[in-house]
C-alpha cells in the first residue's frame, strides 16, 4: 500500500543501524548519529549520545584525524571499550564543493575470530600455491635443463650435440674449464637427460668441505664412528645419490688419502662408512667437475693417474667465453630477461657500442663475471636500453688488462712504433673513460681535432 511506504529519511536510518557498530559525527567531531548495537557496549543512551564530542564517547577514537584529513581508513584494526576488537572502516562524507561535513564509522567484521580463520585460509593457500611453484619450477628445470644452455657458438652446439649420447650411458664424466664457464650447468643436463633423472643428484663441493670431514661426507660413518656421530650413523653423499647422480665438483681439490677410497668404490660399486665393516652395494652415476688441469696434478704427484683416467672415460672441455664472443648477446639477453622477472626491471637491450667493448674485454671470470656485470648495470641503469655510461666500471678493469698485455710484451722485443702506439691507445682509452664516452671532450682534453680522433678509434679498435 502507498501510505504504508516509508521516506527517504525512514529508509537511511534503517540501513544505517544495520550495520555493525556505526558511529556518524559531523566536521567538528560532534556525534550526529550512535547505533544501538555500538550503544549498548560503550553502555550510553544513544541519544543522549547524539551532540556529545566523539573523544568523550569512545576512547582512542580516529575519527577526529579522519575528518581534518578527509582520508579514509579501510580495515583498520580497533578495540573497543569492552576489549572486543573489530575490523573498522572511517570513511569522510563531502559536499559538492568537496567540503566535509563528517564521518561515518562502521565495522566489517563483528568477531574478529572470523577474520582469524579468514587469515589462516589464506596462508594455508599460499603455502600450498609455493609449493606447487617450487615443483613446476623443478619439472621445467627438469625437461628443459639443455635449454639452459644459452649458446649457438660452433663450440657450443658441438657439446650439445654430444651430450644426449653420452648422457643414457654409465661412463663417468670429466668436465673442465675455467672457473664461471658453467661447468654444473652441463652436469646438470647430463643427469636430466639421463635414465636417471627420477633419482636423486647430489652435489657435493670437495673443496668447501674441511678435508677431515670430507670422508664421512661422501661415504657416510656408523655409530661411535667419532666423538660427536650421530645415534645410529649417517648416510654419506654416494649413498644418498644410489640409483642416482652424483656430482663432485672441484675433484681436483680431493685430497691423496681419499683419492684411493674413490677408485674403489668407482671400479667396485661399493663402499664401506667411516668406523663400519659393513660393505654397501652402491648404483652411482659419477661426474666430475674442475677447473685445474688435472694432467699437470698427476705429473706432480698430488692426484692419481688410475683415477684420472676413471673419472675421465668422457671429457668435456667447456670453453672460456673470449672464445665464444658470439655468445655474448645470447647470454646478455637471457640475464636481461631474468633480471626483469626477479626484480620488476623493464629493460630492453644493449646498444650496440657495450657489445663491441665486451669483445675487447678477456672475461677472466667467464659467464659467472658477465651475469654480474649485467646484473650490475641494470640497478644502476635509469633508461630502458643499456649503455656505454651504465658499464663505465667495466672501463678500468678494461685499462688495467691493455697495461698487463703491454707489461708481457716488454719481454719481447718491439719496436719503437709499436710501444708508440701501444701508450697512445692507453691514453686515449683513459681519457674516454674520463669523459665518460664524449669524444668532443676527449679529443679537447688530447688536444687534437675530432677527425684525429675517430680515425685514431678505429686505428686501434676502440669501441667506447
Amino acid at each position: 500500500m502507498i501510505e504504508d511506504l516509508l521516506n527517504v529519511n525512514d529508509y537511511l536510518r534503517l540501513a544505517v543501524e544495520s550495520l555493525y557498530f556505526t558511529v556518524i559525527v559531523d566536521h567538528k567531531g560532534i556525534i550526529r548519529y550512535l547505533s544501538d548495537n555500538y550503544a549498548d557496549i560503550l553502555n550510553i543512551d544513544s541519544k543522549k549520545a547524539e551532540g556529545m564530542p566523539v573523544e568523550k564517547v569512545i576512547p582512542n577514537t580516529r575519527l577526529i584525524i579522519v575528518a581534518k584529513t578527509g582520508k579514509a581508513e579501510i580495515g583498520h584494526l580497533f578495540r573497543m571499550k569492552n576489549g572486543q576488537e573489530v575490523i573498522c572502516n572511517r570513511i569522510p562524507f563531502k559536499n559538492k564543493d568537496g567540503t566535509i561535513q563528517g564521518v561515518i564509522s562502521t565495522a566489517s567484521f563483528h568477531d574478529i575470530k572470523r577474520i582469524e580463520v579468514l587469515s589462516n585460509q589464506i596462508n594455508k593457500l599460499k603455502k600450498e600455491n609455493k609449493l606447487y611453484i617450487e615443483q613446476l619450477n623443478n619439472l621445467r628445470n627438469n625437461t628443459f635443463s639443455i635449454q639452459n644452455i644459452i649458446g649457438q657458438s660452433n663450440e657450443i652446439l658441438e657439446i650439445k650435440s654430444i651430450l644426449p649420447k653420452i648422457s643414457n650411458s654409465n661412463l663417468s664424466v670429466l668436465i673442465t674449464g675455467e672457473t664461471g664457464t658453467g661447468k654444473e650447468v652441463f652436469a646438470n643436463a647430463i643427469h636430466q637427460l639421463s635414465d636417471r633423472k627420477m633419482f636423486n643428484y647430489i652435489k657435493i663441493n670437495c673443496a668447501a668441505i674441511p678435508k677431515d670431514l670430507l670422508e664421512s661426507e661422501l661415504f657416510g660413518y656408523d655409530e661411535g664412528a667419532f666423538t660427536g656421530a650421530t645415534k645410529g650413523g649417517k648416510k654419506g653423499k654416494f649413498e644418498l645419490a644410489d640409483r642416482g647422480t652424483i656430482l663432485l665438483d672441484e675433484i681436483g681439490e680431493m685430497p691423496l688419502f681419499l683419492q684411493s677410497k674413490l677408485l674403489r668404490v668407482i671400479q667396485e660399486q661399493e663402499l664401506e662408512r667411516v668406523g663400519g665393516l659393513k660393505t654397501i652395494p652402491i648404483d652411482v652415476r659419477i661426474i666430475c667437475n674442475t677447473n685445474k688441469d688435472i694432467e699437470k696434478l698427476v705429473s706432480e704427484g698430488k692426484f692419481r693417474e688410475d683415477l684420472y683416467y676413471r673419472i675421465n672415460v668422457v671429457e668435456l672441455k667447456i670453453p672460456p667465453l673470449r672464445e665464444r664472443l658470439d655468445d655474448i648477446p645470447l647470454l646478455c639477453d637471457y640475464f636481461i630477461q631474468k633480471f626483469n622477472r626477479d626484480n620488476g626491471y623493464f629493460i630492453s637491450g644493449i646498444s650496440d657500442k657495450v657489445y663491441k667493448l665486451f669483445e675487447q674485454y678477456n672475461w677472466k671470470g667467464n659467464i659467472r663475471e658477465l651475469e654480474h656485470v649485467i646484473e650490475r648495470a641494470c640497478v644502476m641503469s635509469s633508461d630502458s636500453t643499456l649503455t656505454i655510461n651504465d658499464f663505465d666500471f667495466l672501463l678500468p678493469r678494461l685499462i688495467k688488462e691493455e697495461n698487463n698485455y703491454s707489461i708481457r710484451e716488454q719481454g719481447e722485443i718491439t719496436t719503437l712504433e709499436a710501444q708508440k702506439n701501444q701508450l697512445e691507445k692507453e691514453a686515449i682509452i683513459k681519457t674516454l673513460i674520463h669523459t665518460k664516452g664524449n669524444k668532443t671532450a676527449a679529443a679537447k682534453l688530447l688536444k687534437i681535432n675530432r677527425s684525429i680522433l675517430y680515425d685514431k678509434l678505429k686505428k686501434y679498435d676502440i669501441y667506447l
